[in-house]
């Protein structure tokens, strides 16, 4: 694993809704390994950079906009010889609900504007997916309100779980023993017990 991007849009206005769901894992993994972020012009995004045994491994977080993606990172791969299969990109998910994740490669972009940008730009969809549940209102003429709007209190928590599950499982996916870190992020997380009677 050499590139993780989390996908977002920039700006004040989208810092706490749902579709930053990736960006907000990249400064939680940033703020662990004590990496600062900074801006690159030639990226079109916000980078952070970490020596891993012989090689340098970078966070991303794209500053183009969610469906532009890909432009940014486009340039990171190419600048930096970075094969799509040493790639992990980090989403937001409408198909699971707040506090689950799921850790995939390659498959389906589920929709996800983000994604078919990135796929498009690279011509491949074999790369790693780290998706974050965030929940689907229900109705699909509301998703695009609903992912540009902040999760509910109890969601919110949900998600900070999740969060903090995918970062516990971080060694394992950067020393790419993916088969143990998919066994423990894909488990639905345990309901809790309830009390014998």
């Amino acid at each position: 694993m050499r590139l993780v991007v989390g996908l977002g849009n920039p700006g004040p206005d989208y810092l706490e809704t749902r579709h930053n769901a990736g960006f907000w894992f990249c400064e939680r993994l940033a703020r662990e390994l004590g990496v600062p972020f900074a801006r690159e012009a030639r990226f079109h995004g916000l980078i952070a950079k970490r020596r891993v045994g012989s090689a340098d491994f970078f966070l991303l977080k794209p500053q183009t906009f969610m469906n532009r993606s890909g432009l940014s990172v486009q340039a990171v791969l190419h600048f930096y010889r970075i094969e799509p299969a040493e790639m992990l990109v980090v989403h937001d998910e409408l198909d699971l609900p707040p506090g689950q994740l799921r850790l995939k490669f390659g498959g389906g972009l589920g929709g996800h504007n983000g994604l078919k940008d990135i796929t498009s730009h690279l011509g491949t969809q074999d790369y790693w997916r780290l998706r974050i549940g965030i929940g689907h209102p229900g109705d699909r003429n509301q998703v695009i309100d609903y992912v540009l709007k902040p999760p509910r209190k109890e969601e919110a928590a949900e998600i900070d779980a999740a969060l903090d599950r995918a970062l516990a499982v971080w060694p394992l996916i950067i020393n790419g023993d993916f088969n143990a870190a998919m066994q423990r992020i894909n488990a639905r997380p345990a309901a809790p017990k309830k009390e014998a009677s």
